[in-house]
């Protein structure tokens, strides 16, 4: 990591205007007592790594290893995330996609932010952000190259437009290298963004 790299992340970049909005709002929630700050970022990051994620990777996890549960998740996904017990808000109407060599799946949301919480957690800033969403519908293949994925030139790319009706979770490809893997080995592979096409799932090298 270069020094001036480094440098940049110590001053933080410039706040846009919704975030100063969104520190004053808090500041004063702040002082009046309303919010512990400690408690408000520990919910939010729960929501964004632990909650969320977590959940979605448990489902992968699972369908990885019982290929019984897998069936039930492509036909019924609702139902079968619910069996695991995550279910509630933004997780109603679930569509599993499956990712094979043929064809990586890539999930968007062209005119909202439908987003299943349950499984996923907090959605990324860039995913809610139009021109994510425009690029990632006009040319997939050189948004995911831009996130460090490279797929083979014979791999079909499918976008899915997640709505207010249904809401996608992409199956990532089970990794190389994993055979005899426990579910909870499996699941510290899957990743946020492995769940919505952004991305693979890790590596048994990358993890390490």
């Amino acid at each position: 990591m270069s020094s001036q790299h480094h440098h940049g992340h110590e001053h933080g970049s410039e706040l846009s205007e919704t975030q100063l909005r969104v520190r004053a709002l808090e500041t004063i929630l702040t002082e009046k007592g309303y919010v512990d700050p400690a408690a408000l970022d520990r919910l939010i990051e729960a929501y964004e790594t632990k909650i969320g994620p977590r959940n979605g990777a448990r489902v992968v996890a699972k369908a990885w290893i019982d290929p019984a549960y897998k069936d039930w998740l492509l036909k019924d996904a609702t139902a079968a995330i619910a069996s695991l017990g995550y279910m509630g808000r933004q997780g109603e109407h679930m569509v599993v996609v499956e990712n094979t060599p043929k064809r990586h799946n890539m999930v968007v949301c062209t005119l909202c932010s439908c987003y299943p919480w349950p499984v996923l957690g907090l959605p990324p800033v860039w995913y809610k952000s139009a021109p994510y969403r425009s690029r990632a519908v006009i040319d997939p293949r050189g948004v995911l190259a831009e996130l460090g994925v490279t797929l083979p030139s014979g791999t079909e790319i499918r976008v899915w437009d997640s709505t207010a009706e249904i809401r996608y979770l992409v199956l990532p490809m089970r990794p190389a290298g994993t055979e005899g893997w426990s579910e909870d080995r499996l699941a510290s592979l899957v990743t946020r963004d492995s769940m919505i096409g952004a991305a693979l799932a890790k590596s048994p090298e990358t993890a390490a």
